[in-house]
């Protein structure tokens, strides 16, 4: 059994049994000697392990020499998250790692029910986890007990404050005792984050481990240059050629959600929405058909994807670019977490290259430049699965050998052949054919200030901006 000498043993004991072998960079920065009851304020991207992270740094804390917890008269640690479904997936996780020490582990998030929550806290709990309004409420009403904090953990802490939390965050802060523990985990630390953890933390520690100054280094970056006409199908041909087991397709406002939705859905592959216009039984039935393979494409606005989690999601597509890096980070950081391998791709028209690359630039992220997929290229894709395709590869079992050779007497091996080519495509949209041949380089070269010449094809309308729907820009209800 793999020992993690540095963290308390009922939880290196778990992550044995979990499966572990290794910490990540950040479980490791945590648990440093000289950390120890220190307030942080962590540097840590999406999929990083950082609530095993934070887990394992409070343990000390919370546990004071004891092997196990006794009896709840009060909570003795709060982690607070951005959106119900971090909050659960934190709770998840806290609950198998702490799962030998005794602890009681519940949540308190928006869209749940206040009194099974408010009997969760009277019966007595350790750790608390949930979201920022929902917090307040129950502290406004004195059901949640802040008296015995010795810690509190902020996850996510960028992402609470892009969502209108500050309040609420100052708020249960100003409610702990002075005399605690103070943990922020953030993506990035714009000025923002940086005056939070000024107020209320004490001499912070600023944690960021070399592996996440290399921004989300399992992810494959690729930047799509095409026209403004083919955004939807350069999308429709990048699903075809990854045929990713999950994928995230990430628009800017609910109306582009809602078209690509419906396209999408008629070309045969099997979608789910999330934008703010969904309620949350809605948005819980849309990602559990992500996670249970009911669904293989999400489309989601920023606002809807906010601290979402889909521990297989191997393909990102920005199908409108963002705003910043901040928001480039987050959505990208959905795939390739906890060390397994994501592909981002960026759709780009012409006119947007340049404050693409700025943007690539100022988040330190290098992307290959290229075209979208062309039918050739998803058509070569296919005939490569087809042919690492285990079903061709394993041989046959003895209840199969009889009726393969009755197949064999009876049809020619091109017909057969040509009859499971058919089957495989059977379900799989055809990919589209790109109106743009524009080379990607040819943008590179062109000089500064001068206008590229504008392509259009006949009988195309011309694009109005005015027409464009307004982006999802109004805050969103709090999830809390």
């Amino acid at each position: 059994m793999t020992e993690f000498e540095s963290a308390v043993p009922a939880l290196g004991q778990a992550l044995s049994q979990r499966g572990y072998t290794v910490l990540t960079p950040v479980q490791e920065a945590v648990l440093a000697p000289e950390l120890k009851d220190a307030d942080i304020l962590v540097s840590a991207q999406t999929g990083s392990g950082k609530t095993v992270a934070f887990g394992l740094t409070l343990a000390p804390t919370l546990l004071d020499g004891a092997e196990r917890f006794t009896s709840a008269s009060a909570p003795l640690a709060l982690v607070v998250a951005p959106t119900r479904e971090l909050a659960l997936q934190v709770r998840r996780e806290l609950t198998w790692l702490y799962a030998s020490t005794g602890a009681s582990i519940t949540s308190c998030v928006g869209g749940m029910d206040f009194r099974d929550e408010r009997r969760a806290l009277q019966r007595g709990a350790h750790i608390v986890v949930g979201t920022p309004g929902r917090l307040r409420d129950h502290i406004e009403r004195n059901s949640l007990d802040t008296s015995a904090f010795k810690a509190i953990v902020l996850d996510e802490a960028d992402e609470m404050l892009d969502l209108g939390f500050r309040e609420d965050l100052e708020f249960i802060l100003g409610s702990a005792p002075a005399e605690r523990r103070t943990l922020m985990f953030s993506a990035t630390v714009p000025r923002t984050i940086a005056s939070l953890a000024k107020r209320y933390q004490r001499d912070a520690v600023r944690v960021s481990t070399s592996a996440e100054r290399e921004q989300h280094i399992d992810i494959e970056y690729r930047a799509l240059s095409v026209t403004p006409t083919d955004r939807e199908i350069a999308i429709i041909n990048v699903l075809r050629f990854y045929e990713a087991k999950n994928a995230l397709v990430f628009c800017s406002t609910r109306a582009a959600v809602n078209r690509m939705t419906s396209r999408f859905t008629n070309r045969g592959f099997s979608v789910v929405a999330l934008s703010g216009e969904l309620s949350q039984n809605e948005r819980t039935h849309a990602l559990q058909a992500m996670r249970d393979g009911r669904a293989r494409v999400c489309i989601a606005t920023d606002v809807a994807a906010r601290g979402i989690d889909l521990p297989n999601l191997e393909l990102v597509i920005h199908a409108e670019m963002p705003r910043n890096r901040e928001t480039l980070l987050h959505r990208s950081g959905r795939t390739g977490r906890a060390g397994r391998k994501g592909t981002c791709v960026l759709i780009v028209p012409h006119n947007e290259r340049r404050r693409t690359e700025r943007l690539l630039t100022s988040a330190n992220i290098n992307a290959e430049w290229a075209r979208p997929p062309s039918i050739a290229d998803i058509t070569m894709r296919d005939h490569e699965r087809i042919l690492e395709d285990p079903a061709l590869i394993e041989p046959a079992s003895e209840s199969e050998l009889p009726f393969a050779r009755e197949l064999v007497s009876r049809h020619s091996p091109e017909q057969i052949a040509a009859a499971f080519l058919r089957l495989y495509r059977t379900g799989r949209s055809a990919p589209e054919e790109l109106r743009d041949n524009e080379p990607a380089d040819s943008f590179e070269s062109a000089p500064r200030g001068r206008r590229e010449p504008r392509r259009e094809s006949r009988g195309e309308p011309r694009r109005d901006s005015r027409s464009e729907p307004r982006r999802e820009s109004k805050k969103p209800a709090p999830t809390g």
